[in-house]
C-alpha cells in the first residue's frame, strides 16, 4: 500500500461537559496511539460538541475533530461526508447511535468500508434508531461486539445480520495494570488515607448507575462489617446515585465503614489498595475495569451478569454469586477474606487470564482488519461480498473457547 491507512472512529459524543475519562473515551485513549502509523493513521471524531473536560483527548497524541451538531441535526451528513473527503479517510469505525447511522450513510454515499462498534447490551433500540438498523444492515461490512450479550444485541436488538457480526473482546494496557508488590499496595492504601495496617479492604471501581448494582455492594457492607468492623468498603468512581448510595449507607448505619473516593485518574493504584475487588453489575458488556482488575492479579467477587460471565469462571478466577443478591456477595467476600488459599489461587488464575486480554492484541486485531477491507474494496472498487465464515476469521483467532462458551443461551446462532 502507498501510504498507511487513514482510519476515523466515529463517536456521538466524549462525554457530557466535565465529563473524566470512563468507557469508551478511556477505551480511545488506550487504543488510538497504539497502532503502527506506518500502517494505520487513526484519528477520532465527535458529533457533538467540543470536550472540554481536564482529560482530553487530545492530549494523547492523536487528531480529534468535532462536528458540534445535535442528535437530529439535517446538516450532519453533508458535513460529515465532506470531512470524511477532506481527511482522505479510508475506512470508519463507528460507536453509538448517531455515529452507526450517519457513519454508514456516509459510507454509502462515498463507498467506503465501516465497521460497526457495539459496546452496549440492551434488549431493545429506541425507536429512532430501528429505521436506520434495518435500512443500513445490508451495508455494514462487519459489526464488531465486546461480549456475547452484545452480540445478542447487534442481532436481535439492532438488526444486523448474525454472519455480520464477530466477538471481539477488548483489553487492558497490561504494562500499565500489573502486580504490586505488599510494599506498593500499602503505599496505595496510604494514598487514599488508609494508614491502618490492620485495616482490610473490599472495593469496587465503577460508574455509579442502576446497571452496577452498587447498592447491593452497600447493603452487602452492612452484613461483612457486622462481623468484621477491620474491614472498610471502597467506591471509586461517580454518577448520578451516589447521593442515595450515600444515604443507603447512612441507613444501614455504615457511613463510618463505606467510603466514598470519587473519581480517581490513577485506577492502578485504586485496585492495587484493594484486598478484594468486587463486581456487583445487574448487566454488563464486558468493563474495561475487569481487564484492569485481573491484570493487576486481584482476587474477585464478580455477580454472574452476562458480560461477566464471559470472562470469569466461578472458583477458578473468582467466586461468582447470582445478581442482586447482597447475601450471596457478602459470604463470597468474606470467605476471601477469611480464606488467604482461595483469595492466592483466585489471585493467580485471574492474573493469568488477563494475559488473554492485552489491548495491544485488540489494536493488532483492528489494524489487520482495516486493511484487509481496504485491500478488498480496492479490489472491486466498491462494496465487496465477503465470506464472512473465512474473511474474518482471524478476529476471532486466540479467543480461548472455554472463555465466553458460545451462544446456545442467548437464543442466536453461535459466531
Amino acid at each position: 500500500m502507498s501510504r498507511p491507512i487513514n482510519v476515523l472512529q466515529i463517536c456521538d459524543h466524549l462525554g457530557w461537559e466535565g465529563s473524566r475519562m470512563h468507557g469508551v473515551k478511556r477505551l480511545f485513549a488506550w487504543m488510538i496511539p497504539r497502532f503502527d502509523r506506518s500502517r494505520c493513521r487513526v484519528s477520532l471524531l465527535s458529533l457533538r460538541k467540543k470536550d472540554l473536560s481536564e482529560d482530553k483527548l487530545e492530549d494523547y497524541g492523536f487528531p480529534v475533530y468535532y462536528l458540534e451538531k445535535t442528535r437530529f441535526d439535517p446538516t450532519t451528513l453533508p458535513d460529515l461526508v465532506r470531512l470524511l473527503k477532506r481527511l482522505e479517510i479510508d475506512v470508519i469505525q463507528t460507536h453509538g447511535y448517531g455515529a452507526t447511522t450517519f457513519g454508514r450513510a456516509a459510507a454509502v454515499w462515498l463507498r467506503m468500508p465501516n465497521v460497526l462498534h457495539e459496546h452496549a447490551n440492551l434488549t431493545d433500540t429506541p425507536w429512532f434508531q430501528k429505521i436506520p438498523d434495518v435500512a443500513f444492515n445490508p451495508f455494514t461490512d462487519l459489526a464488531i461486539a465486546v461480549s456475547r450479550s452484545t452480540r445478542r444485541f447487534c442481532i436481535q436488538g439492532r438488526k444486523l445480520a448474525p454472519e455480520r457480526v464477530k466477538l471481539v473482546y477488548l483489553g487492558a494496557p497490561l504494562e500499565e495494570f500489573g502486580p504490586r508488590g505488599p510494599q506498593e499496595e500499602e503505599q496505595a492504601r496510604r494514598k487514599f488515607g488508609f494508614t491502618d495496617p490492620d485495616l482490610r479492604l473490599v472495593g469496587t471501581v465503577t460508574r455509579l448507575h442502576e446497571s452496577k448494582g452498587n447498592r447491593y455492594f452497600i447493603d452487602a457492607a452492612a452484613r461483612v462489617v457486622h462481623e468484621r468492623p477491620n474491614v472498610r468498603f471502597v467506591v471509586v468512581g461517580e454518577g448520578p446515585l451516589q447521593p442515595d448510595l450515600e444515604a443507603q449507607a447512612e441507613k444501614l448505619a455504615v457511613a463510618d465503614k463505606v467510603v466514598f473516593l470519587g473519581f480517581q485518574k490513577d485506577v492502578a493504584s485504586a485496585f492495587a489498595s484493594f484486598h478484594v475487588t468486587v463486581f456487583p453489575s445487574l448487566w454488563e458488556g464486558t468493563p474495561l475495569t475487569l481487564f484492569e482488575s485481573m491484570g493487576m492479579g486481584k482476587a474477585i467477587v464478580s455477580t454472574d451478569a452476562d458480560g461477566l460471565r464471559d470472562v470469569m469462571v466461578n472458583e477458578d478466577n473468582a467466586l461468582m454469586v447470582p445478581a442482586r443478591d447482597p447475601e450471596a456477595l457478602s459470604q463470597a467476600i468474606l470467605r476471601l477474606l477469611d480464606e488467604p488459599q482461595t483469595a492466592a489461587r483466585l489471585s493467580k488464575n485471574a492474573l493469568a487470564t488477563s494475559r488473554r486480554f492485552d489491548i495491544q492484541a485488540f489494536v493488532d486485531k483492528m489494524s489487520q482488519l482495516y486493511e484487509v477491507l481496504v485491500d478488498r474494496y480496492r479490489q472491486v472498487s466498491g462494496r465487496p461480498r465477503w465470506d464472512y465464515e473465512n474473511d474474518f476469521q482471524f478476529l476471532e483467532d486466540g479467543q480461548d473457547p472455554a472463555v465466553g462458551g458460545d451462544d446456545s443461551d442467548l437464543g442466536v446462532p453461535s459466531p
